[in-house]
């Protein structure tokens, strides 16, 4: 939350106080001086760090209730309003550090609008005209110009009428876009640089010591990195959606050019315009980038240009806002949990709230910076923040519903398991626990490597392990293949049955293979993504990775140098050679599995299944002998297809391969998001059809 030189927070005006979103209060010319000048220095701070450093430390409600309230003041005392205001012009940086162009034409603002009103106001004003309603990606703007058919530049929007240039940073960081076009003479492509979700959340796995806020951050920060060709290898790579393009200044087809194009749909009046805001707006949460509202726009290219511009907006669009899904509750607690790789991060108790369609009682505040920034305090009412299926979040508190009782939340100087002194790393501020005998990590550890990704250990839960670990039987991963059900029956509500399920469990799990027991050994900074790739690099037995070096590791594709350093230092730990070698010893199969081999897709004939993106659930079948096939090698079969596997139903998914037993909530989305839902007797005739069964 920013604050001004007294440390009062900008978004708690003076008293009499409102609420963000509210109307401010009159003020008198003294008053309202000095509040627009404090506000107009916000704003351009906040666009210097986004535009600029690409750093975002602000949600956009809150910067837009800012610049609302600046907007305001500004119309009730004009003659108050700044000479260097950020009111009237592009959101920018004040000063472009890089090399420049000058765009051919300007790159401008949209205005917003928050209510169906608003909408229905533009869609009056040009009665009679059509409509192209698409997804306000929310990245960062870029201008891709090409010269008979080679890519000439990229630029950022900068300040609207120069442009930073971004073009070799983008060769990097987005490699799908085309190099060279098939299209003579100058051609400018506009659209939006986002960095999926799925992109952030494997970044943030990996670099656990330097996590990226958001998505819309992680994309304009990537584009500012010195360094792009480290930032990719990394793992910071970005999309570019396409929203519209010309060719000597006339209006073409964007995927005619092969390049990504934004999802619209043309509406003959506002009627059809707000139903199709409302449909994107409720497919948002399946998408895998994040969008903050829809564009409504003249589609024919001529009214467009005709309608002209202010300074900083085209009169022809205008961006509807979508409210995030936020609701007020009381902060009641702060615990500081350590996690299996020693990161102690903050997670608050609120009291429960209905929000993003569940009911919510924990939720995580990133990081002791954020808070620290936010001033968020114990007792505070705080907006609890829900997208999609992302872990419930503390945007930002109420100060004026503070009453004195609230209380400084202070991060831990010394582990809350073992009581080693914590390291502070990285900008956030993050409290992490070098202890490798702490306690807390060592039971988590274990809770890892008998989780589903892992060793998946069916019935043996947290609460036991964290009882056996408590009474010293387990203390390394290996010892849990030492567990006999004499041991077990001992304990209560552990009948002879239960003990024999259990280390019945723990025997089926030693078929692990290599790429699960990388998964389960938690090596920091290595994802699910790093472990399948060794797999597919050829890795065929862990000892082959104890043995590489990290230049070894760095010629595998998308693992960079601080993964890969990550990996030899992990594998060269003598308690953790110890503890490989000891589950060697109990049977535990620790080479690569036929599954996690690359699948050879050369000789797949054609099927529905070819170059679609698929989601796998349930349980299957083969029809020819009525034996089970287990989910992974389903996967490696609709991959040896030509199908790409993901883990999660999103608006990018063509098919959910569906076996028996499905739960609801994955069909009901498919449903939700208009994606086919697949039979097993279907997906057995199609890979049949591809020649892979």
């Amino acid at each position: 939350m920013p604050f001004s030189a007294s440390g009062r927070s900008l978004l708690a005006p003076a008293a009499p106080s409102f609420r963000i979103g509210g109307v401010p209060p009159k003020r008198s010319p003294e008053a309202a001086r000095a509040r627009i000048d404090e506000l107009a220095a916000e704003v351009r701070r906040l666009n210097d760090l986004y535009y600029g450093a690409g750093d975002s430390p602000l949600p956009d409600a809150d910067y837009d209730a800012l610049k609302d309230e600046l907007a305001v003041l500004v119309a009730e005392h004009p003659a108050l309003e700044p000479a260097d205001s950020p009111l009237g012009r592009v959101n920018a940086p004040s000063q472009l550090t890089g090399p420049t162009i000058r765009h051919a034409r300007p790159m401008l603002s949209l205005a917003k609008a928050t209510g169906e009103e608003q909408i229905r106001a533009f869609c009056e004003r040009f009665a009679g005209q059509a409509f192209r309603v698409s997804e306000k990606l929310d990245g960062l703007s870029l201008s891709v110009v090409y010269r008979d058919g080679e890519l000439e530049h990229v630029a950022t929007r900068g300040n609207g009428e120069v442009g930073e240039l971004v073009t070799d940073k983008v060769r990097h960081v987005i490699p799908e876009l085309p190099a060279r076009v098939d299209a003579p003479g100058r051609v400018e492509v506009r659209g939006e640089a986002v960095m999926t979700r799925s992109t952030w959340t494997a970044y943030n796995d990996t670099h656990p010591e330097r996590p990226l806020t958001n998505p819309r951050s992680g994309a304009a920060g990537t584009l500012m990195q010195k360094d792009p060709e480290a930032a990719a290898a990394g793992g910071r790579l970005l999309r570019f959606v396409a929203f519209g393009a010309d060719r000597d200044g006339a209006a073409i087809d964007v995927q005619g050019l092969g390049i990504e194009a934004a999802a619209q749909v043309v509406c003959a009046d506002a009627d059809s315009v707000m139903k199709a805001v409302h449909a994107i707006g409720a497919r948002r949460d399946g998408l895998d980038y994040d969008i903050d509202g829809a564009v409504v726009r003249l589609h024919d290219p001529a009214a467009f240009d005709a309608a002209g511009s202010t300074s900083a907006e085209p009169r022809g669009a205008i961006a509807f806002k979508y409210p995030p899904e936020e609701r007020l509750t009381k902060l009641l607690a702060v615990e500081w949990p350590v996690g299996k790789i020693g990161r102690v991060p903050p997670r608050a108790r609120v009291a429960p709230v209905f929000v993003g369609g569940v009911t919510v009682e924990n939720v995580t505040l990133h990081n002791p910076r954020l808070i620290r920034e936010r001033d968020l305090r114990i007792g505070d009412t705080v907006a609890v923040v829900r997208r999609g299926d992302v872990i419930p979040f503390a945007g930002r508190s109420i100060p004026e519903d503070r009453d004195g009782s609230e209380q400084v939340i202070a991060p831990p100087e010394r582990c809350p398991s073992c009581d080693s002194e914590l390291e502070v790393r990285g900008a956030g501020e993050e409290r992490w626990c070098l202890n490798l005998q702490c306690p807390a990590q060592a039971t988590r550890r274990l809770m890892h490597w008998a989780s589903r990704a892992a060793a998946d250990m069916e019935g043996v839960g947290d609460v036991w392990i964290e009882k056996l670990a408590d009474d010293g039987l387990l203390r390394r991963r290996s010892d849990f293949y030492a567990i006999t059900a004499q041991q077990l029956v001992g304990y209560e509500r552990m009948g002879e049955v239960s003990a024999a399920n259990m280390v019945a469990a723990i025997e089926r799990s030693k078929g692990l293979g290599l790429r699960r027991a990388l998964i389960g050994l938690a090596i920091p900074m290595a994802s699910e993504g790093v472990a399948k790739r060794l797999c597919l690099a050829g890795y065929e037995r862990i000892e082959d990775l104890m043995a590489a070096t990290a230049a070894d590791l760095e010629a595998v594709r998308d693992i960079g140098a601080k993964v890969a350093e990550s990996i030899v230092a992990f594998l060269a730990r003598p308690e953790v050679r110890a503890d490989i070698e000891a589950l060697r010893t109990h049977g535990v199969v620790l080479d690569v599995l036929d599954e996690d081999r690359p699948v050879d897709v050369a000789a797949a004939g054609d099927s529905p299944l070819k170059g679609a993106t698929v989601v796998i659930t349930g349980a299957f079948t083969d029809p020819r002998s009525g034996a089970k096939v287990s989910r992974p090698e389903v996967t490696r079969l609709v991959e040896s297809a030509g199908a790409t596997a993901a883990s999660s139903v999103s608006a990018s998914t063509d098919h959910l391969l569906a076996g028996a037993d499905v739960g609801a909530s994955k069909t009901a989305k498919a449903e939700k998001l208009g994606v086919e839902v697949v039979d097993q007797a279907r997906l057995w005739a199609w890979l049949a059809d591809a020649g892979v069964t």
